[in-house]
């Protein structure tokens, strides 16, 4: 979200429906939210709940910021069933930056299925965490408990299951929470989700490249990706070649 307002007064009263986590890129805002101010940069975010009544001033010129909207139920999935957090703001340590930044460079990438999925729930159990004060669903899973669900998502993975499209389908589809889901791969393969669905999905680029395949742009649109320049970039990052390169090292000498 971009302001360029210098308004040095209070905004009207708005009432949202949704939870929200918003973060400061550049620039500063104040809000007033239960009679209460606060002031808005790059060191602090806010977190803002269904029916709460807020308004926002900028005294200073304009901002820059991340604006996360979270369904309740996504939000009661990481945050448990308390309908307000116990705080209003979030001190935006390093940490918190960089999973920030993450984000934003995962918007970027393409994946927005996997790879922005599983920075966007990092950066919320972060922020959500610091704003609980008892127990959440944040609590590790104790080890080995989740190789089930390991096993069974990495099925409908590799048999490219409709509902293994998306990390928050699958995570349906094995009923339960994407955080969940997110968090046991690392801990069970040493590797994230998405990772995972990468190396799969590599493998049927390779098998269609030594095959012959001729056109990158429906090999990209048969696999998932997001177009032909994903397809290209992912290849790139994980085995240092293009497609066209593939092809040509997995094609045998004439």
């Amino acid at each position: 979200m971009t302001c360029r307002s210098d308004h040095t007064r209070w905004s009207a009263p708005e009432v949202r429906a949704d939870y929200r986590v918003v973060l400061v890129r550049r620039g500063r805002f104040r809000r007033k939210a239960a009679g209460t101010p606060a002031d808005i940069d790059a060191t602090l975010a806010y977190v803002g709940a269904p029916g709460e009544e807020e308004s926002f001033a900028h005294p200073t010129g304009g901002d820059v910021c991340t604006s996360i909207s979270v369904a309740p139920k996504l939000w009661r999935s990481l945050a448990g069933d308390a309908e307000v957090p116990a705080a209003q703001v979030v001190y935006v340590d390093p940490h918190l930056d960089l999973a920030h930044r993450r984000l934003l460079t995962a918007a970027r990438s393409g994946d927005v299925d996997y790879a922005l999925c599983e920075e966007l729930l990092a950066l919320l159990s972060t922020a959500i965490g610091r704003t609980a004060t008892g127990p959440t669903p944040l609590a590790p899973t104790p080890s080995g408990r989740d190789r089930p669900l390991i096993a069974a998502a990495r099925e409908a993975i590799t048999e490219a299951h409709p509902s293994s499209d998306t990390l928050f389908s699958l995570a349906k589809l094995l009923g339960v929470s994407p955080y969940r889901l997110s968090r046991a791969f690392p801990r069970e393969l040493g590797v994230t989700v998405t990772h995972y669905r990468q190396r799969v999905r590599i493998g049927r680029a390779l098998d269609r490249l030594e095959a012959g395949e001729n056109s990158l742009s429906t090999l990209a649109a048969d696999l998932g990706y997001a177009d032909q320049a994903h397809l290209t970039r992912t290849m790139r990052q994980y085995l240092g070649r293009t497609p066209a390169a593939l092809r040509r090292l997995l094609t045998p000498a004439q």
